[in-house]
Order: C-alpha cells, then sequence, then structure tokens
C-alpha cells in the first residue's frame, strides 16, 4: 500500500519544474540586460564629464598675458565669456566626439572672471535593447575648471 501512495504523489508532479526554469532564466536574461544597459549610461557620463572638464580646463587657461594685473599682490586673470566660449568649441573641435551622439556645447562662460564653467548635452541609447527608450536618454554635464597664474 505505501508503495502506491508513493507513485501517485510522484506522478502528481511531473512537468511542474520547467516553467520555473523558463520565467528564472528570463528573469535573469533581463536582470543582466539591465545591468549592461545601467553600467553604459554610467561609463557614458563619465565619459562626457571628462570631455566638459577637458573643455573649462581649455577655457580658464583662454587668457592673454595682458589680462594678467596684479591685485593685493597676487597676479590675477580676468576671463571673458567670448574666450572662453571659442577656447572649449576648439577644444571639442580637435577631439574624436563621434561616440556622443547629438554633442551640445550648452554654455562656456565666465561667472567670476577667475572661473570657467562649461555645460554638454549628449544623448545615450542602451547597447542592446534600445526598444523601452527609442530617443534615447539626454545626458547633461557641467564642470567648473579655475585659472591660476603664479
Amino acid at each position: 500500500m505505501t508503495r502506491w501512495i508513493r507513485r501517485a504523489r510522484l506522478h502528481g508532479e511531473d512537468g511542474s519544474i520547467l516553467p520555473l526554469t523558463i520565467f528564472y532564466g528570463a528573469l535573469c536574461l533581463v536582470l543582466i540586460l539591465l545591468v549592461v544597459a545601467a553600467t553604459s549610461l554610467y561609463l557614458e557620463r563619465k565619459r562626457l564629464f571628462t570631455l566638459a572638464d577637458g573643455a573649462a580646463l581649455a577655457g580658464a587657461e583662454s587668457f592673454q598675458l595682458d589680462q594678467v594685473a596684479a591685485i593685493d599682490g597676487l597676479p590675477r586673470v580676468s576671463l571673458e565669456d567670448a574666450a572662453v566660449r571659442q577656447a572649449a568649441q576648439h577644444y571639442l573641435d580637435d577631439r574624436p566626439v563621434d561616440r556622443f551622439e547629438l554633442l551640445t556645447l550648452l554654455e562656456a562662460r565666465s561667472a567670476d572672471g577667475r572661473s570657467a564653467t562649461v555645460r554638454l548635452a549628449a544623448t545615450w541609447h542602451p547597447p542592446v535593447v534600445s526598444l523601452l527608450v527609442p530617443d534615447g536618454i539626454r545626458l547633461e554635464v557641467t564642470s567648473i575648471a579655475r585659472s591660476v597664474f603664479w
């Protein structure tokens, strides 16, 4: 009698593991794609930020030597917005920026005459599946570099 009860229990559970395996396999695939997309987004933002840092540094160093004045015994620089924008644009033109889609120089100016502020924007697309965000995600970064003259 106990053999019959064991066989009845075993036969009632045939095939129940296959849907569970398919579900967990699909869940793992989705999680892997999400991690890949998040890593790609993070790296793309870091690359754009690095580009903005370089453009801000170029803008901060866009002064002429005749613009240096001694204030309180220390040399000070007076940056102009037009020179900062031109230096930042020239820096971006000299770099291979083809990996950034719709790269735009939003702002390049000097608020206080000693530092250069550069704001860049670009569009990021997921590397594997871009059906969820067909237009991509707009990334904006801002970098500030201070001109130091000693």
